[in-house]
């Protein structure tokens, strides 16, 4: 089956650029290769398309590629070509002309890969697949795999015709691929296409890149804008659930001066191509959208992904949310969350006449208003959804940036609960908060006023009962019935609190830790000049710019400052092909900026096996890292106070701590400086009981007469040998 003496590394190298494979893409390339059937779960932007790519420049024949979206055929041929390899598509929006074309070069043998819609192959009055047959086909992809599958949360009917598939080319090897599929639609995939002893490789959800954030919504316009001001360069997605929201948001935000289009439906294709291909070309820097927009969209630098509306399940959320940060680099997803979208949420959930889909969707719909409700790591819920373990403090959510202040609110859970069984659970939040505060509202029935309970939390603003009756559904206390009207009820574990057998806690505080972003120390004048430099030859191979280089190349490049096509071998992505077609063009920029400020290359510095994700190269990240803290620990020195220097630096308290506490531990502050001594055994003692992966349990044990400062010099000074 090969068609050259090449391996897969050395094709990696020369079509691709880069020098190492990631998750299992090397065992399914050599499955391919050996004439097996694959099915291969591979989260968004983890590499799926060079699984069967790379096979496809190995092998003799040409690959047929099934995908369910024009846009994404027309993207990844694109960016075939612009990589050195012979691609193509058939589908409507063609001419005969055109489609004779691509036909005649078939039969020379002259294509790698055919990308085609599933229809196209099995539609009425095709010939397609007697044509195909008469081609020597080497192995057959389909994209998105997860549209064959009834228990798929994006089930598209015309899959079901590639059932036929494995009857017609039964000696092919068949590569399905997926992002997003739980058990029960991997299980189905697998049955549907009838393949052939199919190894499956799932690789691992964890897209590490990502931090995620979720938003109580309130004014939700300006917690956008908010939002928006500090990455005003970036790229991004928003998603809205109506076609009318999507087209008022963007009128609002172009009159805020954004450079935004609008994606739907609704509109026609000579609008929506249009506006997809600004986006990807870099002149309009946000689209909002309808969940449309996006699927096999492959622009790698889409820095951000915010949901202004809640999604209907998990399984879209991850994907959409996964269109930010393909190149690697860190990126944002936001969701502005408010239970009024649930509810609305619930009409669009349920499948007219067909009981069994509704309750499907109705349990997805239920399992994301959970992870709105999380008060755990929201990775760890994530990657359980997918079946896939993980530890409970990821970092870089929201809850694992904050540090939560508990406060014991029996009391206050009794009240609520008491309120709930003394109105017979028939009433919703609103009601019960009134009821609680003692409105002296029309609405409240007189034989409730005349109930002991009427009135008992008069003290606690209707935002704070809000907020713990929401806090005490997520712990399990309360429940909300999934009718139109949402009404609260007990649960099996409401009967012990309200009898006094079990404290409830519930959050009092939350002050949430600044993350410094993981940026390499690149020249930025440089890199302005590599993006003018990339537009440019993008504008004139009729591509978008992501597809000539990636940010993280531009990033490498403004970092190491190649001076020869030798050390621009040694940036990602600058594979064979590319380091021909663009080499010496990248190379002018970086020579004169060097020259102009008196530098030279820094390419030494570089490991010599190439790093793919940038965002995460762990030397650099250090000298970012220690700069910040090093102004940090200068200002202590000078006499400043922990509260001076984070006013003066636009930190929080708490990060100025873990400056310090770091160095406590290289042993240049005495941790007597914070701590008494008297206080350290028992601060030693939680630590090594407890471990000092999270904060919040430490300071729980510990008590308000410790601070978090205070512990995080004591954990800094117990590791201060490890250094």
């Amino acid at each position: 089956m090969h068609s050259t003496t090449m391996t897969p590394i050395q094709a990696l190298q020369k079509y691709f650029g880069y020098s190492e494979f990631r998750h299992q893409q090397e065992a399914i390339i050599q499955h391919i290769l050996n004439g097996q059937d694959v099915l291969a779960l591979m989260p968004t932007g983890g590499g799926k398309s060079l699984c069967y790519q790379l096979p496809a420049v190995l092998m003799d024949g040409v690959t047929i590629v099934i995908s369910p979206l024009i846009a994404l055929m027309k993207d990844q041929v694109d960016s075939l070509n612009v990589n050195g390899i012979s691609a193509a598509f058939l589908n409507s929006t063609q001419s005969p002309d055109e489609q004779q074309r691509i036909t005649d070069q078939l039969k020379k043998g002259n294509i790698k890969l055919l990308y085609l819609a599933p229809e196209r192959l099995f539609g009425q009055g095709s010939n397609l697949i007697s044509f195909l047959k008469s081609l020597s086909v080497c192995l057959i992809a389909i994209d998105e795999a997860h549209c064959i599958s009834h228990w798929g949360h994006d089930f598209r009917p015309e899959y079901l015709m590639l059932a036929d598939l494995k009857n017609e080319f039964p000696k092919t090897p068949v590569i399905a691929l997926t992002a997003t599929a739980d058990k029960l639609t991997r299980k189905d995939i697998l049955e549907k296409l009838n393949l052939n002893s199919p190894a499956e490789f799932v690789s691992s959800f964890n897209r590490a890149n990502i931090t995620y954030r979720i938003v109580p919504k309130k004014n939700s316009f300006n917690q956008l804008l908010a939002f928006l001001d500090e990455r005003k360069e970036d790229s991004g997605i928003i998603y809205c659930l109506s076609r009318k929201s999507t087209e008022e948001l963007t009128a609002d935000l172009k009159n805020e001066g954004f450079a935004a289009e609008a994606y739907h439906a609704g509109m026609d294709n000579v609008d929506k191509a249009r506006n997809q291909e600004a986006f990807l070309k870099d002149e309009v820097k946000i689209i909002v959208a309808t969940i449309a927009f996006g699927m096999g969209i492959n622009k790698s630098n889409v820095r951000y992904v915010v949901h202004v509306d809640l999604p209907k399940n998990i399984e879209g959320y991850y994907q959409e949310t996964g269109r930010a940060g393909r190149d690697g680099l860190p990126s944002d997803a936001l969701l502005l969350y408010s239970y009024g979208d649930a509810n609305k949420l619930q009409r669009f959930a349920r499948v007219e006449g067909n009981e069994e889909q509704s309750a499907i969707m109705l349990k997805k719909l239920d399992d994301m208003v959970k992870y709105c409700q999380l008060q755990t790591c929201r990775r760890q819920y994530l990657m359980h959804y997918f079946d896939e373990s993980f530890p409970d403090n990821c970092g870089s959510c929201d809850i694992c940036l904050s540090e939560y202040q508990k406060f014991d609110a029996t009391l206050i859970a009794q009240k609520a609960l008491s309120a709930v069984a003394r109105l017979k659970e028939r009433f919703g939040n609103t009601y019960v908060i009134d009821f609680l505060r003692g409105s002296k509202r029309e609405k409240i029935w007189e034989e409730h006023k005349q109930l002991k309970t009427y009135g008992i939390g008069a003290d606690i603003s209707r935002a704070d009962w809000l907020r713990y009756l929401r806090e005490l559904v997520a712990l399990g206390y309360l429940q909300v019935t999934d009718d139109a009207y949402p009404v609260l009820k007990l649960t099996d574990k409401s009967d012990a609190v309200l009898k006094g057998q079990q404290k409830v806690e519930l959050i009092a505080s939350q002050t949430t830790e600044e993350r410094t972003a993981e940026v390499i120390p690149y020249e930025g004048g440089l890199l302005q000049e590599l993006k003018i430099t990339r537009r440019d030859i993008a504008a004139s191979q009729n591509v978008p710019p992501y597809m000539i280089l990636s940010d993280v190349a531009l990033i490498e490049m403004a970092t190491y400052l190649p001076q020869t096509l030798d050390e621009l071998r040694l940036i990602s992505g600058f594979g064979d092909i590319k380091l021909a077609r663009y080499g010496r063009e990248f190379l002018v920029p970086v020579k004169d900026y060097c020259s102009k400020n008196g530098l030279t290359s820094r390419i030494k510095q570089k490991s010599a096996k190439r790093v793919q994700k940038a965002g995460h190269e762990r030397t650099n990240n250090r000298l970012r890292s220690s700069d910040t803290k090093i102004e940090t620990f200068t200002l202590y020195r000078s006499g400043k106070t922990i509260q001076e220097i984070a006013t003066e630096r636009g930190l929080a308290a708490t990060t100025v701590e873990g400056h310090l506490s770091y160095f406590v531990q290289t042993g240049e502050i005495d941790v007597l400086e914070f701590v008494k001594e008297e206080k350290i055994p028992a601060i030693k003692d939680a630590v090594e009981s407890y471990g000092y992966e999270r904060l919040s349990p430490l300071k729980e044990v510990l008590g308000d007469d410790y601070s978090y400062g205070e512990i995080r010099a004591v954990i800094g000074w117990m590791n201060r040998n490890t250094n």
